[in-house]
């Protein structure tokens, strides 16, 4: 066996690991925290986490739900919609383009291994995507906070 071919494997095996203890952040701007609960239970937390911290959740979102509706069978996958105008609004003040992807979201899904994840668009992705200034990041950074505490 040649070298490179024991580094790709070395790779192929590591990266898996990684990823379930790590956010890991597509190249789409999209992020993944692997979750210790289920889908239900990680909603819960979220929930729980939301309420406490007084931002307003918009909408929840049972995407496997509204499937099995239709005679379809999916994953658990479910949406949260939440947010406070306290902080989207000088986000949407200062790039009205960024009220398409406000209120902030996380989708808690399931994966074919069984595996639960929470995703979310990456604030700095959001902020080049709309050219939103570096002082207003935070507005948005809360939702990294709220994926780790929930998949904790």
């Amino acid at each position: 066996m040649e070298i490179w071919q024991v580094g790709i494997i070395l790779v192929g095996v590591a990266m898996p690991a990684l990823a379930a203890i790590n956010p890991v952040e597509k190249k789409n701007g999209i992020v993944d925290v692997p979750s210790n609960h289920s889908v239900d239970q990680t909603v819960e937390r979220l929930k729980d986490i939301l309420q406490a911290k007084g931002i307003t959740l918009f909408a929840l979102i049972d995407h496997s739900g509204e499937a099995e509706k239709v005679g379809m069978k999916m994953p658990p996958t479910k949406l949260l919609i939440f947010g406070n105008p306290k902080g989207g609004t000088p986000l949407m003040l200062a790039a009205p383009s960024v009220a398409i992807d406000l209120p902030l979201k996380i989708l808690v899904w399931q994966d074919k291994q069984g595996k639960v994840w929470l995703s979310y668009n990456s604030p700095e992705y959001l902020r080049e995507r709309h050219g939103l200034p570096q002082d207003l990041l935070q507005n948005i950074a809360v939702v990294e906070t709220l994926a780790a505490k929930a998949a904790e």
